[in-house]
C-alpha cells in the first residue's frame, strides 16, 4: 500500500491473533498500540517494545483522539463487555475484529449500536499456541482475512479493515457473517473437534499406540494442543452451524462404519476424500480487480465473487 496514508490502529485484545496484528500493524507503518487486560501480558509485549497498557479508558481515548481503526482480539465471551467501553469512551471509531464467528460479533455490536462503523473480520491464521509470546508480524502472510460485506456496510471503514488485511500480508475474501460462519463451521471449527477426537481414541490404545504416532496422528491431532477454553470460544457461539457439520461428518463415518462391518471395505469416503483435498490443494483463487468500494451495487458483487474463489491482493 505504498504511498497511502495509513490510519492509527488499536488493539483489544493482545493475544495470538490480536498481538500478530500489533506487530505487522507496526512492522508496516502504523502508529499502532493495544490493551490487554493481563499484566503479565502488558510486561511482555512492552518488553518486546510494543505500546501495550491495561487501561481501557486511556487507551480508548486515545483512540478517539486519533480516530483510530478499533480491532477487537478479545474472545466471543469477552467482546459484550469490551463493546461497553467502546460505545462509552471511542463511539465515532471504526471498528472491526478478529473473532472466529461473524454473526454473534455482529449481532453484539448492533445492541450496543456500533453497527455504522463496524466491518466484521477474520484472519484465517494460527497456531496450537496462545499468548502474545506466541505472536509473529508474518502470521498472516498469504493467509485468507475474511472481511465483511454485509448489507449497510460503509465505504470507509471497509477499505481501511480492507487495508489492514492486506498491509498484514493477507488476501481479502469478501463474505458476508451468516456464510462465513457456515463455511468456519467446516473448515475451522470441525477440526478442531475431530482432532480432539483422534487425541482421545489415539491414546485410548495405551503408550505403545502413542509409542508408534506418527505423522498422521501428530498433524491430525496438532490444533488438539490448543488451551481447552480458547477452543470452547472459538467453536461453541457457531453451535449450530458447527451441528450441521458434525452431522454430515457423523453420516459419512457411519456409512464407512457400516462397509467395514459388512464388506470389510470403507466404501466411498476414501475415494472421496482423496478426491475432495485435491479439490483444495488445486483450487485457483482469482484477483477481484473490477470491483471498487462504493460503486453501485459493490457489496453483492463482492460477495458473489467471493463465493466463487476471488480475493483481493490490491486496492487503488
Amino acid at each position: 500500500m505504498t504511498g497511502v496514508a495509513k490510519s492509527a490502529v488499536c488493539v483489544l485484545g493482545t493475544g495470538l491473533i490480536g498481538g500478530s496484528v500489533l506487530r505487522a500493524a507496526v512492522a508496516a507503518g502504523y502508529d499502532a498500540w493495544g490493551y490487554n487486560r493481563s499484566h503479565a501480558g502488558v510486561r511482555a509485549a512492552r518488553a518486546d517494545g510494543f505500546d501495550v497498557g491495561d487501561d481501557i479508558e486511556a487507551v480508548l481515548k486515545r483512540a478517539a483522539a486519533s480516530d483510530a481503526l478499533i480491532v477487537l482480539g478479545v474472545p466471543m465471551p469477552a467482546i459484550d463487555s469490551i463493546l461497553s467501553d467502546v460505545r462509552l469512551l471511542a463511539p465515532g471509531c471504526a471498528l472491526t475484529d478478529v473473532v472466529s464467528v461473524k454473526a454473534p460479533v455482529a449481532a453484539t455490536v448492533r445492541r450496543h449500536e456500533l453497527g455504522a462503523r463496524y466491518v466484521g473480520g477474520h484472519p484465517m491464521a494460527g497456531t496450537a499456541e496462545s499468548g502474545w509470546a506466541a505472536s509473529t508480524p508474518d502470521l498472516f502472510r498469504g493467509a485468507a482475512w475474511a472481511v465483511g460485506v454485509d448489507p449497510g456496510t460503509h465505504v470507509e471503514p471497509w477499505t481501511r479493515v480492507a487495508r489492514l488485511a492486506l498491509d498484514c500480508g493477507a488476501v481479502v475474501v469478501p463474505v458476508v457473517a451468516d456464510e462465513h460462519d457456515r463455511a468456519v463451521a467446516r473448515i475451522s471449527h470441525l477440526p478442531h473437534v475431530l482432532a480432539e477426537a483422534l487425541a482421545v481414541v489415539g491414546a485410548g490404545g495405551g503408550d505403545l499406540a502413542l509409542g508408534l504416532a506418527a505423522g498422521s496422528f501428530r498433524d491430525g491431532t496438532r490444533v488438539a494442543a490448543t488451551a481447552p477454553d480458547l477452543v470452547r470460544a472459538i467453536c461453541e457461539p457457531n453451535a449450530a452451524a458447527l451441528l450441521d457439520a458434525l452431522d454430515d461428518t457423523l453420516r459419512l463415518l457411519t456409512a464407512a462404519r457400516d462397509t467395514l462391518a459388512t464388506n470389510a471395505t470403507l466404501g466411498e469416503l476414501i475415494d472421496a476424500g482423496y478426491s475432495e483435498r485435491d479439490r483444495y490443494d488445486t483450487l485457483h483463487r482469482w484477483n477481484i480487480t473490477d470491483i471498487r468500494p462504493g460503486d453501485h451495487n459493490w457489496l453483492e458483487r463482492l460477495r458473489e465473487a467471493g463465493q466463487r474463489g476471488g480475493v483481493i491482493r490490491g486496492l487503488d
